[in-house]
């Protein structure tokens, strides 16, 4: 399957430039660039602005050392690009993103911001992470870093998606629904209650290979859990699906099963913060959205929800009225009985194991892979300016496949990383993510209730982990 256009590997000319223009950007917030750098790019874009010899370029470097703190112990400011088409207050903003931006500036160290978004790479390749958001940014340099900004602010400000969400996750949950702190209780109940009743569950691919998320409306009643526990399902779901994305497929299908859905059903807030998540946060990850037997009531929710939705994000609804209809995007054999398909699946939830995260337990095993990681990073950091800096076309050429190599390394070391950083969920557990990230998406052996990390019998291999 080849890759579409805008992603790695299926660049245009002008796309490649732009690529090489926003990691420049981001290395420069993030305090990579030497002050040596700095100061001849602003040369440069002034000598081009005055006068009409165009000036040479300097070649950029990186920091030979880099410091989380200045000499008096305070962090260092983030160093921004200069962003004349930025308003903080701008009506055409639709999620604050440039607020955001402007206060993820002021209080979080270039080495916070680099290490947050290297941390928003995972298994991905590097490379499209940057383009997620040149794309859902029509490929506009400034409104692409403030989103990035926006949503590395949203990660590890509000949602801490990886420092809580992922770290934590279900046996952590099964854990604290009995804990005596009530608010710890509630949260976990809320949390583990969609999970047990498939609220919300993945099971498959469709026909273009993208992951299919089911989403029960039916299931649902406003106020039987409360605001944040709806979040941290929603968030945990869509985190998860993103391991069930297997390369050059980079986006989901998400099927809305109205069943049985009345007006008890509908609860906008929710919603709203599900369009928020996928427009402002998780750019470029919708492929089609299928809105499957929808009865007369929704005609007039469907007007308000489309009115706060994103042209393009609109135009990828589908509605379904029926088996037929769902065929056309997903196979038959592949469609859950439950929505008269004949795959002869239905969604059963596996409580975690006792001991299923004891990886997590070994912490000097995660910094040494950590440690290996970030050497992984200052590499690719190092290609990239070699890439960015080289002006022969064939060496250009020479230098991304190295930046190749160097991204695959980053995907197989991330995969060593995960059982030390990242909570098992069901998904582990039914053999559809595979030790190493090898997908399954219908296995057919009985769940791997038995294995602690991807290693049976309760042995841990730390060892194996680290090279």
């Amino acid at each position: 399957m080849a890759s579409l256009p805008g992603r790695p590997g299926n660049l245009t000319p002008e796309q490649d430039e732009k690529l090489r223009k926003f990691w420049e950007m981001f290395l420069n917030v993030c305090g990579v660039l030497s002050e040596e750098t700095l100061e001849a790019t602003a040369t440069q874009e002034k000598a081009s602005t005055v006068g009409s010899e165009k000036p040479k370029k300097k070649k950029m470097s990186l920091f030979k050392k880099r410091k989380d703190k200045d000499k008096d112990g305070t962090a260092s400011p983030a160093r921004a690009p200069a962003m004349d088409g930025i308003r903080e207050n701008d009506p055409e903003d639709k999620w604050g993103e440039n607020k955001q931006y402007f206060e993820t500036l002021a209080t979080h160290s270039p080495e916070q911001i680099r290490a947050t978004i290297w941390s928003m790479v995972k298994h991905d390749h590097p490379d499209a992470l940057l383009l997620r958001f040149l794309r859902a940014r029509k490929w506009d340099l400034q409104r692409a870093l403030v989103m990035m900004m926006s949503t590395m602010n949203w990660r590890c400000s509000e949602a801490h998606v990886d420092d809580n969400i992922m770290l934590n996750g279900e046996e952590y949950a099964a854990v604290n629904e009995k804990s005596s702190d009530e608010k710890s209780k509630k949260l976990a109940e809320d949390f583990l209650v969609q999970l047990r009743i498939g609220k919300s569950y993945c099971y498959g691919v469709d026909k273009a290979g993208r992951p299919i998320c089911v989403v029960r409306a039916r299931l649902h009643r406003a106020g039987e859990q409360s605001e944040e526990g709806l979040e941290r399902f929603t968030i945990y779901v869509i985190e998860t699906v993103r391991f069930l994305l297997q390369q050059p497929v980079d986006t989901g299908c998400i099927v809305f099963d109205l069943t049985g859905f009345s007006l008890q059903n509908m609860d906008y807030t929710p919603v709203k913060f599900m369009i928020k998540c996928f427009e402002a946060n998780y750019p470029e990850s919708l492929g089609v959205v299928l809105v499957h037997k929808a009865p007369w009531v929704f005609q007039g929710i469907w007007k308000i929800v489309r009115g706060w939705l994103d042209p393009v994000v609109a135009g990828k609804v589908h509605f379904t009225n029926n088996v037929k209809d769902l065929q056309e995007f997903i196979a038959a054999e592949r469609i859950p009985d439950e929505m008269d398909g004949s795959s002869g699946w239905t969604y059963k939830y596996v409580e975690p194991v006792p001991g299923e995260n004891s990886k997590m337990e070994d912490v000097e095993t995660k910094e040494k892979l950590l440690q290996e990681r970030e050497i992984l990073y200052e590499e690719y950091e190092s290609k990239t300016l070699e890439w960015i800096n080289e002006t022969d076309p064939l060496k250009r050429a020479d230098i991304h496949a190295q930046r190749d190599v160097i991204a695959k390394d980053l995907r197989d070391q991330y995969w060593r990383l995960d059982p030390y950083i990242r909570s098992r969920s069901l998904y582990d557990r039914i053999g559809v993510i595979k030790p190493g990230g090898k997908l399954d998406y219908y296995p057919l052996s009985k769940p791997a209730a038995a294995t602690t990390n991807g290693t049976s019998g309760g042995q841990t291999a730390a060892a194996d982990d680290v090279d």
